[in-house]
């Protein structure tokens, strides 16, 4: 991936700072938007001393004008954006008669409204590219039922929507587009707010097929893959990397 230059999302920490690590690492240039300046701050010179050439800029993906600043920046910087990956989202575990409407929007504003707002600013850029990629990080919450996360459920199955859609409308500027959807993964704000610090990793790894939680570098490849040659036709494809578990877990119990 030597001279490719890679803009991501929510890059500073969690799966997004291991995408960022395994496609630098594989010779990227890393541009980060998110919105935590010290966490942005310390990713980038984290990779700097790795030897990964990189950059950030504060964002918050809900505002248009903002996302197409950083992304205008990140072509300046490097000369132009090969790989889009949209990986900033915002959850809650919230039963739905008692989701706020403003709860409801700030989820819909930062997953689908963010993905589409990126897509849209980095179009011009990608469309010059001759490795053009569009990778979004979904879950398999936009498959299936789900208590609690109707509005997380409803903005990743959005985003597979506008995934399929542009996957054919961007195929003649030779833009692939796929999402790859995790399940729960070690070491995330969400897996340890959810399952750990409730003391419930037991029983959700037993309702995993592989019996464990995924790792960061487990997503991070799974987005390599289709980076890289290997994913050359490969467009308007949901790659689940989720151990089995929408096919073990039962949503009602």
């Amino acid at each position: 991936m030597d001279d490719r230059t890679v803009f991501i999302t929510g890059g500073g920490s969690g799966i997004g700072r291991g995408i960022c690590d395994i496609l630098g690492g594989l010779g990227a240039r890393i541009f980060i938007a998110s919105r935590n300046p010290e966490k942005l701050r310390t990713a980038v010179q984290e990779l700097d001393a790795n030897g990964v050439t990189a950059d950030f800029m504060t964002v918050d993906v809900r505002d248009y004008q903002q996302v197409e600043a950083a992304i205008g920046q990140c072509a300046k910087r490097f000369g132009g954006i090969d790989i889009l990956i949209n990986n900033a989202a915002g959850n809650f575990n919230c039963p739905t008669a008692e989701l706020s409407p403003n709860g409801w929007k700030t989820v819909i504003d930062i997953d689908l409204n963010g993905t589409f707002f990126c897509c849209k600013a980095a179009y011009p850029h990608l469309k010059e590219s001759e490795h053009a990629r569009i990778i979004s990080i979904t879950t398999t919450l936009g498959r299936s039922g789900w208590p609690q996360a109707a509005h997380a459920g409803a903005a990743k199955a959005g985003i597979q929507s506008l995934t399929n859609a542009l996957a054919v409308e961007w195929a003649p500027d030779g833009i692939l587009v796929n999402s790859v959807s995790p399940g729960p993964i070690a070491g995330t704000v969400g897996v340890d707010k959810l399952y750990v610090k409730t003391g419930q990793e037991e029983l959700m790894t037993s309702r995993v097929a592989l019996r464990r939680f995924g790792r960061v570098e487990d997503i991070a490849g799974a987005v390599a893959f289709l980076c890289s040659p290997a994913g050359d036709y490969v467009t308007g494809a949901e790659l689940v990397a989720d151990g089995g578990r929408q096919w073990t877990f039962a949503s009602a119990s």
